[in-house]
């Protein structure tokens, strides 16, 4: 079961614990201060005692509270200078609060938000569901294939104790809709390969996405070779999975008129390198090569979740990337959607091949005003920017702008590159009509892959490729903390259609 995230005007009864939020001049709210009183002074006095408690944003401390207080603890959350307050650190101190509560065994919890101060950058409300979506996202765990569930003790509700609870319910579902569609791109980032191979991601998507509302069509091999995609089914030739593309589209507006706005995502569901093999060490991580597609379908479960009023098409291209006696090969020169003609110098530059076919069938079939594809695409992305910030090549300074707002609302970050001519330039080749691996080398290797997508994209449609290699997933330094989907892209691009592409 679940943990569960309410609201309402007065504290659970049935809590075990209490949540205290306390700014930085450590003045304690109504209803705090009403808790103290029934414990004899007892937090004030810890707050006096414990003065390495500042009260700064995020910061936690769990007390024991006395026999005679209607909780038997109390967990402090610092929110620091009220002035200073807005939704991201508030979601900050959302997350950390999940720690400190799965740490002191809570398992039912009332969280005491007190006017006590003035707000500035924040309503009262805002803070209430953001902190509960610092929370919720906190929560996600993996662990469908452990034997044995580690649900005892967990965290089972919070009630967040708020004067304004409806305003604050009704914010708390719209983030808490995009936090499950973050969950369900998480969920997919993070199933082995063995169990989502092409078929099955396609049929997972059938049947998660289907009942919202979504329309979903699946193409498979024969249907996409008579099509002529001969850029992703030479990348699945190897595998005995055979490739499939799936479109989802929401009609949140149907009487808008304007052509849809489109997202694509590359879908390699494993990747060996193919011929050109990758070496062994960390191929595991390769089951996270899709996590472009997994963004854009937690992205259409957002929308369809929360109802949005846009017009949205997703596509993702799903393939596996597998050396064998039928592989595609280097030297091989493979005949793309589009007509144009790519030769193989690499079969390890396979996600660019993928993301050309769907890039063109988008196109072609619903003519969309804009388009944003996202691809775990090169190494290089995460040589030049870690995995703090998302490298964007954007050929619309106007869209651009839009997606830097919601990155700084969101906190996805991203980085906009250069999309030079000469990047494009260098795709050229001498045998056929582009080559999948720039005349650089291995310089400027995400942007010459930029440049290659670039040339799949027809006339001024605005179109921008965010390189996710950095921060579609994590790996902790600690040897024994597993990898893990972030679920990045559908926080940001959740708030792009909502604030840019929705019929208001």
């Amino acid at each position: 079961m679940g943990m569960k995230i309410t609201f309402s005007k007065t504290a659970r009864k049935d809590a075990d614990t209490a949540v205290i939020v306390v700014y930085s001049n450590k003045k304690l709210g109504p209803q705090a201060a009403a808790l103290d009183k029934k414990t004899g002074g007892f937090i004030k006095q810890a707050l006096i005692n414990h003065n390495k408690f500042s009260g700064k944003n995020g910061e936690t401390l769990a007390l024991s509270l006395p026999a005679k207080s209607p909780f038997a603890q109390a967990v402090l959350l610092g929110l620091g200078d009220a002035s200073m307050l807005e939704p991201l650190k508030a979601e900050d101190a959302g997350g950390k609060l999940y720690i400190a509560l799965k740490q002191s065994g809570a398992e039912k919890v009332t969280l005491l938000i007190d006017g006590h101060t003035k707000l500035k950058k924040i309503s009262e409300a805002e803070l209430a569901a953001h902190i509960g979506n610092g929370i919720k996202l906190r929560s996600y765990t993996f662990d469908r294939y452990k034997s044995k569930k580690k649900d005892k003790g967990a965290l089972k509700a919070v009630g967040v104790q708020v004067g304004i609870q409806a305003k604050a319910a009704s914010l708390f579902k719209t983030l808490n809709s995009t936090a499950e569609g973050t969950f369900f791109a998480r969920d997919l980032v993070n199933e082995p390969p063995n169990t989502l191979h092409p078929p099955h991601f396609a049929k997972t998507l059938q049947n998660e996405l289907k009942p919202l509302g979504v329309e979903v069509k699946i193409l498979d091999e024969k249907e996409m070779k008579k099509l002529g995609m001969g850029a992703i089914l030479a990348v699945g030739m190897g595998s005995d999975q055979p490739p499939r593309m799936v479109i989802m589209r929401w009609k949140g507006n149907k009487s808008d008129k304007t052509a849809p706005v489109a997202f694509v995502g590359k879908g390699v569901t494993f990747d060996t390198g193919g011929i050109s093999i990758k070496p062994a060490g960390g191929m595991d991580e390769m089951k996270m090569d899709m996590g472009g597609a997994a963004a854009v379908c937690g992205l259409m479960k957002s929308l369809a979740l929360r109802k949005s009023k846009a017009n949205v098409v997703g596509i993702v291209g799903l393939a596996e990337n597998m050396p064998s006696a039928k592989a595609y090969r280097p030297g091989d020169i493979v005949k793309s959607l589009s007509g144009k003609t790519i030769e193989i110098l690499n079969t390890d530059a396979e996600g660019r091949l993928v993301l050309a076919d769907c890039l063109t069938y988008v196109q072609k079939t619903y003519k969309p005003r804009m388009i944003i594809d996202l691809a775990t695409l090169t190494g290089a992305m995460m040589v030049a920017l870690g995995h703090e910030y998302c490298g964007s090549f954007v050929n619309d300074n106007s869209l651009w702008e839009k997606m830097e707002k919601a990155s700084a609302t969101t906190g996805e970050k991203l980085w906009r590159m250069p999309l030079d001519p000469i990047w494009k330039t260098a795709m050229e080749s001498a045998t056929a009509d582009l080559q999948n691996l720039g005349k650089t080398g291995r310089y400027a290797g995400a942007c010459t892959a930029a440049g290659f997508l670039e040339h799949f994209i027809e006339g001024k449609t605005a179109w921008a490729h965010m390189d996710i290699a950095g921060t579609a997933w994590r790996k902790s330094d600690k040897p024994t903390s597993p990898k893990f989907g972030t679920g990045f892209g559908v926080r940001v691009l959740d708030r792009l259609v909502a604030d840019h592409y929705e019929k208001k």
